[in-house]
């Protein structure tokens, strides 16, 4: 079965900012990627001491690009160089547009790079006026709005280091993160919408305070300014724009820490990932320019809150001089195309959403005929796998023409391994290939890379720029060595099992720890969900591994179109399909109608809780989770005890 479903055109390949690379380091790559990527792991230095000047980086670039360590991650990249993070995301000076922010209320808001740059520049002056240091923490418990990027832009200007977290998190979800980074001042907002309810934040904030009590400022904005609430006795925003213009860009190393981001795991409190500033100011320049083809004055629309690393990564996305897109709220609220109605009214170039949204427009059989998408020259998802029909989906029903890019990487490095690039064949289910200067590989367990068509761990076999600085806390670096190179030695384990093509594509088969061995067989999750979930009656599935007898069994939980029943019938034909499609050690012992899916606040599945649950163990962080209540219904499942 051919699985082709897009190539690009030899004149997109010709004018892509790929092939305008190649030229511009000399490298005859007849548009052939694994040609470039292949020079680009075996030159590292070259590459991306020339990308950095390619993507005209404002900084003294120094003279040591790479200094090499035994240790994995202590091998700096530009360990000489000095920059400053907000002096490049604000090199555009003009009165054209920089941020547009769209409320599912419906109201608008629009800033110029011109008075960005200004407010900006006016309240890192403030920062300064309150004696906030290089060094310090400032964290934020915000929804997705110009204020809240002004804030950033500020402090990563001061070298001060950012956190955020979306306002859906409960108080608990904040104090675990914030209380770890001991920050000086707490920025807020005063409400926000989600599906067509109006949510008061600061009434959480005198709580949260009480248990963290480093923070000695509270600086609010209003949501809306023709609405506003009262923001009690915390600074108001508005008034710290009154203080004086800093146009003073101090230089920091290239990898001190611009952001902490937390891991979304239910194992504990979540790990505090430190970035560093040209870390990942040169790995977004890359994943823009040379896999995604974005250029100056183009439009990024990623759906997405603070508290997902893809708000950092759109973000990151100015410094191409390209304008950003907000939209926060409900992504089907109030209408199912409320996001891609967005795309065609700001005549989007870059769309990005996660695979869990593609897969709900499929499940809801929407089409967009009825939409005018020509602008939309790529649409990325990430979050979790895409399916194979999901694919098929998005070129039958969203658009014909367009680079669909299923991108992976993560938190940990705020940007991607594997994702897109104009140079390769978008094939059904398939991700196209390696990050450039990235050196990715696929280990079996006993650390031999992998052949086409078999399964093993992601890993990347040499150190790169987007490796984090340091795990805030983490003072002997044992949690950072255990997270990433406890597996295998000196080499960079990320924890996602999956499948090298002869297309040199890659299939995500989920994470590696939710593979499931039933009989000493390892299977990945999503090799079942791809099944699953293209069955007419099915909405979404969850699949975990039972201990039972000695072995694994394998649990299959799905949520029905409609709360249909899950007669005998039905659970008869999601097994023969998993059977035919896969293999029969891939059908689930047990197929268990549910009432709802756990999932993290970025829309994953939470199979690790669910597991934990179902096999009697205690899950120690259930403020990762966005609906923790439904993990009720799977504790002490008769039909499991059988």
């Amino acid at each position: 079965m051919d699985k082709l479903l897009w190539q690009p055109s030899e004149k997109l390949k010709d004018n892509s900012l790929l092939n305008d690379f190649c030229r511009f380091i000399n490298f005859k790559s007849s548009n052939d990627f694994k040609k470039i990527w292949k020079w680009s792991i075996d030159n590292p230095e070259e590459f991306w001491s020339k990308f950095w000047d390619y993507s005209k980086i404002i900084g003294n670039k120094g003279s040591k690009v790479i200094q090499k360590n035994k240790a994995f991650n202590k091998t700096k990249f530009f360990s000489d160089s000095k920059l400053n993070y907000t002096e490049n995301i604000l090199k555009k000076k003009s009165d054209e547009l920089a941020i547009n922010f769209l409320s599912e209320k419906g109201f608008e808001e629009n800033i110029t790079w011109n008075n960005l740059y200004e407010k900006v520049c006016r309240f890192s002056s403030y920062l300064k006026k309150i004696n906030l240091q290089k060094g310090d923490r400032v964290a934020a418990y915000v929804p997705n709005k110009i204020e809240t990027i002004i804030c950033f832009l500020a402090c990563a200007k001061n070298g001060i280091i950012w956190s955020s977290c979306s306002p859906d998190f409960g108080i608990q979800g904040v104090v675990d993160r914030f209380k770890q980074t001991e920050p000086k001042v707490l920025i807020t907002c005063d409400y926000y919408y989600y599906n067509g309810k109006k949510i008061n934040i600061l009434d959480k904030i005198d709580e949260i305070l009480k248990h963290i009590p480093s923070i000695k400022k509270v600086v609010a904005y209003n949501y809306n300014n023709k609405e506003k609430e009262n923001l009690k006795d915390f600074v108001d925003f508005e008034e710290t724009l009154k203080s004086n213009l800093d146009e003073i860009f101090e230089r920091f190393e290239f990898n001190h820490p611009i952001y902490i981001l937390f891991s979304s795991g239910t194992t504990g409190k979540p790990k505090c990932i430190t970035h560093g500033s040209g870390n990942v100011l040169i790995e977004h320049n890359k994943e823009f320019m040379l896999h995604c083809d974005i250029r100056e004055n183009e439009k990024l629309f990623y759906y997405t809150t603070t508290g997902w690393m893809m708000w950092n990564w759109l973000v990151g996305g100015l410094a191409t001089g390209s304008s950003i897109f907000l939209y926060d709220g409900a992504p089907v609220y109030p209408k199912i195309d409320v996001l891609l109605e967005y795309c065609q009214n700001k005549k989007i170039n870059l769309l990005g959403v996660s695979a869990k949204y593609i897969d709900h427009l499929k499940n809801e059989k929407y089409e967009s005929k009825n939409l005018d998408l020509k602008s939309v020259k790529i649409i990325t998802s990430t979050g979790s796998p895409l399916a194979e029909e999901s694919f098929k989906y998005v070129y039958d029903n969203i658009k014909k023409d367009v680079h669909l890019a299923s991108i992976a990487g993560g938190t940990d490095l705020v940007g991607c391994l594997v994702l897109g690039n104009l140079f390769s064949n978008v094939h059904k289910g398939e991700i196209q290939g390696q990050s450039l200067g990235i050196d990715v590989d696929v280990f079996t367990d006993n650390g031999r890379s992998t052949k086409d068509g078999e399964k093993g761990e992601l890993v990347v076999k040499q150190p790169f720029p987007s490796m984090p600085v340091k795990f805030w806390g983490d003072d002997d670096g044992n949690k950072y060595h255990k997270a990433y190179f406890a597996r295998y030695k000196n080499i960079w384990h990320h924890g996602d099992f999956i499948e090298r093509t002869e297309n040199n594509g890659f299939i995500m088969r989920g994470r590696s720890d939710a593979t499931l061995n039933p009989g000493g067989v390892r299977i990945g999750t999503s090799e079942i969900y791809q099944q699953v979930e293209d069955i007419d009656f099915i909405t979404e599935g969850l699949v975990v591994g039972q201990e039972f007898n000695d072995d694994v069994r394998i649990i299959l939980f799905v949520t029905t179109k409609d709360n249909q029943k899950l007669d005998e019938e039905k659970i008869k034909l999601i097994k023969s399909k998993i059977r035919k499609n896969c293999s029969p050690k891939h059908v689930p012992a047990m197929i268990i109608e549910a009432p709802e899916i756990p999932r993290t606040k970025s829309g994953k599945i939470v199979e690790l809780a669910v597991r934990q649950v179902i096999n009697g163990e205690k899950i120690n962080n259930k403020e990762a989770i966005a609906n923790p209540e439904s993990l009720e219904f799977y504790a002490n499942l008769p039909q499991l005890k059988l």
